[in-house]
């Protein structure tokens, strides 16, 4: 199994100098598929036809089809891959806005990981953060009044959270572990996150304000990528104690963890669709990384893209 961390996604795709101290220590995160490394693919299989869904939502994600990593829109059934960024440095981790008018994500275009914001057009393209630190990994909360994400300002990996125009950062933590990877609850009144406090890489919540950080996963060594379903009453992330990185589904309050893929190959970042029937995912079980789609209790499992490139971090967006 190929695992990798976020100072690696970072370094390699969004072209940011890191040291090999930091590298080292965030190396516990053992996070899969976010570094988006480019492979070699045989030549791509023609797509099968299905049929497009009725609500009208897309699916962001990020690509390296043509050269770089860049966010992508496009239909939920996979039609239209439409480019929207196209800057040399790196594009990845897309969140959409809760009204569809736009979507966050983190850019090395401006020296180090910072976050922006565009038009959900691509156009507008805007830096909120503007710290010489690294931030990335935006999520955007459900009023559409902040934005959460991921910085190393203050010496690791934290969860911040900002108001929407950039302005207002704060850290939410205070611990000598790394967290990542903030999803926010449909109520906007908790965030589910990752965190390697306690020796492996588990998944927590806590309250919106920073406070009852509480632990729902126990298993070694790596639980990640929470995603909220629409109700509020699932969680699904990604997790190797199977003996290779699948897509799991458990309670909101940590119970009933249960398995959805089961493929030799490696299944992550799962997306919720927004009326909680279907889940997009990362996996590799065509040769290289493609976005694929199931229905929430892990049947139906459908590819969408084709490409040599590779293709993560899916994030789906409001009915339109």
């Amino acid at each position: 199994m190929r695992t990798a961390t976020i100072a690696v996604a970072l370094c390699a795709l969004l072209l940011v100098a890191c040291s090999s101290d930091s590298s080292e220590e965030l190396a516990a995160l053992q996070e899969p598929v976010s570094t988006m490394q480019t492979e070699l693919a045989q030549p791509s299989p023609t797509p099968p036809t299905t049929a497009t869904p009725a609500a009208t939502s897309r699916i962001a994600f990020a690509s390296d089809r043509d050269g770089n990593g860049e966010i992508y829109l496009m239909n939920a059934d996979g039609s239209n891959q439409t480019r929207l960024t196209n800057i040399p440095a790196g594009d990845l981790y897309p969140s959409w806005s809760p009204d569809g008018s736009r979507i966050a994500f983190a850019s090395a275009r401006d020296g180090n990981a910072e976050i922006y914001v565009m038009n959900a057009d691509g156009s507008n393209q805007t830096n909120l953060t503007n710290n010489p630190a690294e931030d990335s990994v935006p999520s955007w909360s459900p009023d559409g009044n902040r934005i959460a994400f991921v910085s190393d300002r203050d010496g690791n990996w934290e969860i911040y959270v900002m108001n929407a125009d950039g302005s207002n950062q704060t850290n939410l933590m205070n611990n000598p572990g790394w967290d990542a990877y903030p999803s926010w609850s449909p109520d906007g009144s908790r965030i589910a996150f990752e965190s390697t406090r306690d020796g492996n890489v588990e998944i927590y919540v806590m309250n919106a304000d920073g406070s009852n950080q509480t632990r729902l996963t126990n298993i070694p060594p790596l639980d990640g990528r929470p995603s909220w379903s629409p109700d509020g009453r699932r969680i699904a992330f990604h997790s190797d104690r199977d003996g290779n990185v699948e897509i799991y589904v458990m309670n909101a309050d940590g119970s009933n963890q249960t398995h959805l893929t089961n493929n030799p190959a490696e299944d992550s970042s799962p997306s919720w669709s927004p009326d909680g029937n279907r889940i997009a995912f990362n996996s590799e079980r065509d040769g290289n990384f493609e976005i694929y789609v199931m229905n929430a209790d892990g049947s139906n499992q459908t590819h969408l893209t084709y490409n040599s490139g590779v293709d993560g971090d899916p994030s789906w967006s409001p009915v339109q």
